[in-house]
């Protein structure tokens, strides 16, 4: 899914390589985010998750609202970029629409991913204070709905949807039930409840003209 420019700067660490492990240390702050929410995790709980101290993480990370993005980005890369990116591939509307959702079922309710979509859900008990930190986390809901509107107009383009199909209102269907998938998961919904919710939401697409 391509990344719009984010509200929050990344932070560019300085002086002497670290001795941790990067994707090891966000593994853990991306658990501490999800149990907690970004507001009420302290940052002393992050660096003992991490197994680092408050200099070393200010050093790496920047600040926690910086860690915080960061987290989700590595999220978003290591759990959905293969799940977007052949939604994008699939050159079969239906199909590729129809295994998204299917991959989706799976991520969400996995034992070794956080429950739910930590894009969607991850901002909870964010203060007016953080606001770059939910604006940031609306600008990559926002990509969602841009990927399903693309790849719905590319399918009119292919006569797999009928030339009048309202994209629009279609793909904002269509990311409203993804985003209802993390609650649901979030909530203890099985990945066969959630794969009978994607069914479900297949059933919106037109047929090909």
């Amino acid at each position: 899914m391509p990344r719009e420019k984010s509200a929050i700067t990344p932070h560019r660490s300085k002086g002497r390589p670290r001795t941790f492990d990067r994707a090891a240390a966000l593994n853990r702050a991306l658990d501490v985010f999800w149990r907690r929410g970004y507001e009420p995790a302290s940052v002393a709980e992050l660096c003992m998750a991490m197994e680092v101290n408050p200099p070393s993480l200010y050093a790496a990370f920047g600040n926690k609202a910086q860690l915080f993005m960061e987290a989700v980005h590595h999220y978003e890369k290591v759990y959905w970029d293969a799940a977007w990116q052949l939604l994008e591939e699939e050159p079969d509307l239906h199909r590729a629409m129809a295994g998204f959702f299917r991959e989706a079922a799976r991520i969400l309710t996995s034992q070794d991913a956080p429950c739910g979509c930590m894009v969607v859900l991850g901002a909870a008990n964010v203060s007016p204070d953080a606001q770059d930190v939910n604006d940031a986390l609306k600008a990559l809901r926002r990509e969602g709905k841009d990927c399903f509107r693309h790849r719905l107009r590319k399918g009119v383009e292919d006569a797999d949807l009928p030339s009048g199909t309202d994209v629009e209102s279609l793909a904002l269907t269509l990311n409203t039930v993804f985003e209802g998938m993390s609650v649901q998961a979030r909530d203890g919904a099985s990945q066969a409840e959630l794969e009978r919710i994607a069914r479900t939401a297949m059933a919106l697409l037109p047929a090909r003209s």
